[in-house]
């Protein structure tokens, strides 16, 4: 396959901008290239040749098809070529593409691409979800769990940060927690709001973070506050782990959507599930008996008016 000096071919994304995850792609086609099989090497030459707003929103089902071969040929090549999965191309395709397009652009190329079958609503947002949730199954290392499983177990209290995409899965994780049996708070100030929220960190609690990708100026704050006063931090990102890693205990991966096709909060959801259900097995009698105080109070307050109540 002849490739140029700038990765083969020149397409280019929507306003002439070319992406430099694309340009990337092609190195790694370049490079590649005689290690990969007949099929592998049909895949990469579609993938060079398509538009990256094409890509983006292709499953891996629909390259194998384009390209003559089969969803996992497509992860085999993907693999091979250096990338996680899929989503992780489609991650780095998506920082130049969404930097050079309008949001409202891509929302309409978003509507174009999936259009009203709804068949075909049902599998584009699925076969994202399962993408993202396999590239979480296999980005996370067991040990980085087990690190942050401790972290929490330990914990005198959890203070669980999240803003904007990042809220629900920080309020999942702190309401969830109460509810079996462990002290928890929810975080979600910025700038100098989050001031009180520093102040209420002791030694011996942890703070989970949930960022995917975004270097707030909190964050920094946020650790250096929490590693002053003997706090463990659990930082659950797509993209800043290599940047905190060093400074936090433990770092686990909940890759974000590139299309947003599906929720920028899935991954990290599921993640804090993971996090919940291993609490819960560590102290099953404190969880059972806090799920009973818990559904004994909502008997209480969902009596008749005028039952249920003595004075």
């Amino acid at each position: 396959m002849k490739i140029s000096e700038h990765g083969g071919s020149e397409r280019r994304g929507e306003g002439g901008v070319d992406a430099e995850g694309m340009v990337r792609l092609r190195a790694a086609v370049r490079d590649h290239w005689e290690s990969l099989s007949a099929s592998e090497r049909a895949v990469a030459q579609y993938l060079v040749g398509a538009p990256v707003e094409q890509l983006l929103f292709a499953g891996a089902q629909q390259l194998g098809t384009a390209s003559g071969t089969s969803n996992a040929t497509v992860v085999r090549a993907l693999q091979r070529l250096g990338y996680a999965g899929l989503p992780a191309l489609k991650r780095e395709l998506a920082a130049g593409f969404t930097a050079a397009v309008a949001p409202e652009v891509r929302l309409k190329q978003r509507i174009a691409h999936v259009g009203r079958d709804l068949d075909g609503i049902w599998d584009e947002v699925l076969d994202e979800a399962r993408e993202r949730i396999e590239q979480t199954r296999r980005l996370t290392e067991p040990e980085a769990l087990r690190v942050a499983v401790a972290a929490l177990a330990d914990a005198g209290e959890v203070h669980a940060f999240g803003v904007a995409a990042a809220e629900p899965a920080a309020r999942h994780l702190a309401l969830a927690l109460g509810r079996i049996g462990r002290r928890s708070r929810f975080v979600g100030a910025t700038g100098f709001a989050l001031a009180d929220d520093l102040l209420a960190l002791r030694r011996d609690d942890a703070v989970v973070i949930f960022q995917p990708g975004r270097a707030l100026h909190e964050l920094t704050v946020l650790v250096e506050r929490a590693r002053a006063v003997g706090a463990r931090v659990v930082l659950v990102t797509d993209e800043l782990g290599e940047r905190f890693g060093d400074r936090v205990d433990a770092v686990l991966t909940a890759p974000h959507t590139p299309t947003g096709i599906t929720s920028e909060s899935l991954t990290a959801l599921v993640v804090a599930d993971v996090l919940l259900l291993a609490l819960t097995t560590l102290e099953e009698e404190r969880a059972v008996d806090a799920s009973h105080q818990l559904t004994a109070l909502r008997e209480q307050l969902l009596a008749p008016k005028g039952q249920g109540r003595k004075v």
